[in-house]
């Protein structure tokens, strides 16, 4: 019996659905740009190695801990958005009165089919969601391990009211026994209303897969989020293109831009950004405040320390005059929170 971390197959039935998009060709999603997201067959041998070796500083000296939520103070009525990062890319929000969870991957292991086991920097992550009040809106941007996780979708399962997924994720959640009717999928530039909240889907350049068969037939995106007082933007995972540009002026300026910043190597230049990189995304896309995200979580790329993303991205925002927020594990935020550089101390 095939593992259930493998998500739903790939029937005729899910196949004459996607092909409806327009972002599907030849049998799969595709980038807007020609995009490169594998490596050479002759490079892998020494890709290989080098994972496997992996970075010197690749892991903090300790367990990275996550502060407890205080749940009064964040379902707080309140004028201005808050949000809770919980490490890599899961983020928390209490917006408009409604409780938005994006990207909740809080297993403790990022690699579930692999030999080699991916360990959370954070000791017993699962046990965040007992935490957690009730989900109004689950988000999810695209079908990878560390962004969809059977884990942590099944122990959410009775607190999520309903899903937001990338078009190609409902035969994943429907083969772990999540209800259909609680789920809507979006292709690119899809705008649907919740609770007086636009909620769009944005084009990233990346690709997604949970094995061999499955590569890129699920699409990969972000999420722009817009109620009459504020403007929120999670980037999703991908590489660096003009299409930064576009989200912006179709859908900016953004109060705050949860930016992609992390797992980038030189060897898959084109599916994750460098941190000058994401602050130049931020940029493009008429971002008041950035905060780097997909870092802090796991260790999925040996070339850089665990903490470079951060010290990066916060000596380029600074030195391109972008506001930026850099909160701890679990800490309650908004974008004017003062935060400082609180991961030198596990370096």
């Amino acid at each position: 019996m095939p593992s259930k971390q493998f998500g739903g197959r790939i029937s005729e039935k899910w196949k004459s659905q996607y092909r409806l998009s327009p972002n599907w060709k030849d049998g799969s999603f595709k980038n807007l740009f020609e995009t490169r997201t594998a490596v050479n067959f002759r490079q892998l041998p020494g890709i290989l190695c080098k994972q496997l070796k992996g970075h010197s500083e690749g892991n903090p000296t300790s367990a990275l801990p996550i502060c407890p939520l205080n749940k009064m103070y964040f379902l707080e009525t309140g004028e201005k958005a808050k949000f809770v990062w919980y490490g890599h890319s899961v983020v928390l929000m209490q917006l408009h009165n409604q409780t938005i969870l994006i990207d909740p991957m809080l297993g403790d292991d990022a690699s579930p089919i692999a030999p080699k086991k991916t360990r959370r920097f954070s000791a017993d992550p699962l046990s965040v969601i007992d935490t957690l009040p009730e989900i109004d809106l689950l988000l999810l941007t695209h079908d990878h391990y560390d962004h969809l996780d059977y884990s942590s979708i099944s122990k959410l399962k009775s607190k999520v009211k309903l899903y937001y997924v990338s078009l190609g994720v409902k035969r994943h959640l429907v083969s772990w026994g999540i209800e259909v009717n609680k789920i809507v999928e979006f292709d690119w530039w899809q705008t649907k209303a919740f609770n007086d909240i636009q909620i769009t889907f944005t084009p990233t350049r990346h690709f997604s897969g949970r094995g061999l068969t499955s590569l890129s037939k699920c699409l990969w995106g972000g999420w722009a989020l817009k109620t009459d007082q504020e403007n929120i933007w999670f980037s999703g995972d991908g590489g660096y293109a003009q299409h930064f540009k576009e989200i912006g002026e179709r859908l900016g300026p953004f109060d705050i831009g949860m930016m992609e910043c992390g797992q980038y190597c030189d060897d898959w230049p084109e599916i994750h950004m460098f941190p000058e990189e994401s602050v130049q995304a931020a940029l493009d896309a008429n971002v008041k405040v950035a905060m780097p995200v997909h870092w802090g979580g796991f260790n999925l790329s040996y070339q850089h320390a665990w903490y470079e993303p951060a010290e990066k991205f916060s000596q380029y925002a600074e030195q391109y005059s972008l506001d930026y927020v850099t909160p701890s594990l679990g800490e309650v935020f908004d974008i004017n929170t003062k935060t400082g550089h609180w991961w030198k101390k596990y370096q």
